[in-house]
């Protein structure tokens, strides 16, 4: 079985819904809508640490949004950029050196489209 990175239509079961279903937890749904309000949400890392931080909303623990940030990558719905954004403001992540942003896909957006098309509800 292929990763996602590789998947060229085919689909691989592993990302859940290069073609059919998407299967997305209520925290996923909510990090998608957020992001739908924003062009960008702050995420931040250790330098040794490839697991995403982010501390703007508490409705889930960090380590719950952490997963669902590696997730909606897998998924290929959102992406993660470690170049960080001039003017952001950080200070919540002002323990961790390597700051950077998150935001949605076209696949992502697609699906943000789909589920509010559908009214789905956090």
């Amino acid at each position: 079985m292929a990763d996602c990175k590789s998947c060229t239509g085919g689909c691989c079961e592993s990302c859940g819904g290069c073609k059919g279903d998407i299967l997305l937890s209520e925290g996923e749904v909510a990090l998608l809508k957020a992001l739908g309000q924003y062009s960008f949400l702050p995420v931040a890392r250790k330098t040794d640490d490839m697991t995403p931080v982010y501390r703007e909303e508490t409705d889930y623990s960090e380590e719950q949004y952490s997963l669902f940030i590696a997730l909606l990558e897998k998924k290929q719905l959102i992406y993660l950029d470690y170049t960080p954004l001039s003017g952001a403001k950080m200070g919540l992540y002002a323990d961790l050196p390597v700051h950077g942003s998150m935001g949605l896909t076209r696949r992502g957006q697609q699906v943000l489209e789909l589920l509010e098309i559908q009214g789905a509800e956090n």
